[in-house]
């Protein structure tokens, strides 16, 4: 407990004492990428961004983090350990507590992940489940936030097909479906025959997963076991699970949905009571997978004391470790765990241009730093109030559309908003056309994901990771999905054409023409139209 203790007291005073540093000179013309999902938007540092500054010790900014830069130029930095970062004056300095390595891979950005891959996070080789990419996913969050109930998630998944938008695949339902935080139970004032509906749902070629999240409710069942050893059934068990303010004395975390006590993922019994409440979920129901909400390095205030040393990032990374044990799953928060059968969505956009515009390069971020299962958020935004009289942004349908289209050929495409109760005419048909497309190029998208799966390397890429050398390092506002696939989604508002870098080779477009690059070409962008380009001769289906 001295350990646990003395621990939880550096923690109090800030970083270790004892710091690692490194300070790397940027190459002229070279870009970096990494360190966290959150600033795609902002790479490559050094040519689009001269300054920035985070910090991964303790906040993963809302989505993925990990110890690693890699460059346009065949660089990369990588520690075990979470570090600080600044870019500014022509260099990048890292600090943290444990060796910080610059290792040269090779000259280019390909190289430099494949290299670090290898070395740190390999290819595991399993794919998370097919049914996650081979359809949109629908949540439903955002039409029925804080009032989940068995009556409108049916009627929900109805209107899915009743208004021409493919059926079947992943059907998640949102916070609240449960009796309380840490209480998974069906709430039995809104769910009358919860097993029946998740059987109606499969009936329908649905997967059901639910929303969970590791805090606890300081007065549930599991919070009395957990902290007082004590089953309701007045039974003796063993004590621990949760992370505690002093040993024994279980920590309150604030949170946004309140105060709770949170697992302690170092623990045996933390994880085995989690993972038990997640199994018996799917014996007794027949639930599917998990979104695994939460576990974001700043719900782990110092002090604290857990049954294992462990930082604010290794509990954030310990958290993710569950998930390995359900194929269906999706995280929004990690640390590390690169290579892993994980699904990582992009934090909660909001309804606004600048988010539809981070999309791409939040992706390609992701898929650098070793996440090639990404899913950009939910269309036209993931905030519950997005679409209320209290939004904080004006609603606009055709952030809606060019949302769609960004998600129509990545790795994944989720709706939660209901397309037909915001749109009408060309819109709806723009949206419902990007969700046919995505059922189109299926079988292409799923044999890039187990390809993946394999190689570790992302679905979605950079135009400079898969040709380097065209003077594409800042080109970030389109992809390549695999070797074969070119896609230019429209993210201005109200443009009808955009610049679109075509690779080396002979591309036929979505409208039948062919084109031979390397070139710049403008493309035409009607709100019904999602460019892209397949490379000749290349069978996608």
């Amino acid at each position: 407990m001295k350990k646990l203790t003395l621990f939880a007291a550096c923690l109090a005073l800030g970083h270790a004492a004892q710091a690692e540093i490194l300070t790397v000179p940027v190459l002229e013309g070279e870009g970096w990428f990494g360190g966290a999902t959150t600033f795609g938007a902002k790479a490559p540092y050094g040519l689009r961004t001269p300054a920035l500054k985070f910090d991964i010790r303790s906040n993963n900014y809302s989505n993925q983090a990990v110890p690693f830069l890699l460059s346009t130029k065949g660089r990369y930095i990588w520690s075990d350990a979470a570090f600080a970062c600044e870019v500014a004056n022509g260099e990048i300095r890292l600090t943290g507590e444990a060796p910080i390595k610059l290792v040269q891979a090779g000259t280019t950005l390909r190289e430099a992940f494949r290299d670090a891959a290898t070395r740190h996070f390999p290819a595991s080789g399993k794919l998370p489940d097919r049914a996650l990419f081979a359809k949109p996913q629908w949540n439903t969050w955002v039409e029925l936030t804080y009032n989940q109930n068995e009556k409108d998630i049916l009627a929900y998944a109805r209107a899915i097909g009743e208004n021409g938008f493919p059926t079947g695949g992943v059907l998640m339902i949102d916070d609240t479906w449960q009796f309380g935080y840490g209480i998974w139970q069906f709430d039995p004032r809104r769910f009358g025959n919860p097993k029946e509906m998740v059987d109606k749902l499969h009936a329908a070629d649905w997967k059901v997963m639910l929303w969970v999240c590791p805090f606890v409710s300081m007065d549930s069942p599991g919070y009395r076991e957990m902290a007082f050893g004590m089953l309701d059934a007045g039974v003796r068990t063993k004590r621990g699970g949760l992370i505690c303010e002093k040993p024994g004395d279980p920590k309150p975390v604030r949170w946004w949905n309140g105060k709770s006590a949170i697992l302690d993922f170092t623990s045996p019994l933390g994880a085995a009571w989690f993972a038990r409440e997640l199994k018996r979920l799917q014996t007794d129901y027949g639930v599917d997978g998990f979104k695994l909400d939460a576990g974001d390095m700043d719900e782990y205030p110092a002090p604290y004391t857990t049954h294992e040393k462990a930082s604010p990032s290794e509990l954030c990374e310990a958290y993710a470790k569950i998930g390995l044990q359900f194929p269906l799953n999706e995280y929004r928060a990690c640390f590390k765990m690169g290579g892993q059968p994980l699904v990582q969505r992009l934090c909660d956009k909001d309804h606004s241009w600048a988010a539809v515009q981070a999309l791409v390069p939040d992706m390609i971020q992701a898929g650098l730093l070793g996440y090639p299962f990404v899913c950009p958020d939910m269309i036209g935004s993931g905030q519950w109030n997005a679409f209320t009289p209290a939004a904080p942004f004006p609603y606009d349908p055709e952030i809606f559309v060019r949302s769609a289209q960004v998600h129509a050929l990545a790795p994944m495409m989720q709706f939660s908003a209901a397309p037909w109760r915001l749109l009408k005419g060309e819109d709806l048909k723009a949206v419902r056309d990007a969700a046919w497309l995505r059922m189109k190029f299926t079988p292409y998208i799923l044999r890039v994901a187990e390809e993946s799966a394999k190689t570790g390397e992302p679905m979605l890429r950079a135009m400079e990771y898969a040709f380097p050398g065209n003077g594409w390092e800042t080109v970030t506002d389109q992809f390549m999905m695999g070797d074969d696939l070119v896609v230019a989604p429209q993210t201005v508002k109200g443009a009808t054409s955009r610049m679109v870098a075509v690779p080396p080779g002979e591309w036929v477009s979505d409208d039948g023409q062919t084109v031979a690059g390397p070139a710049r070409i403008e493309m035409a962008t009607p709100i019904s139209r999602l460019p892209y380009l397949v490379r000749k001769g290349a069978k996608l289906f």
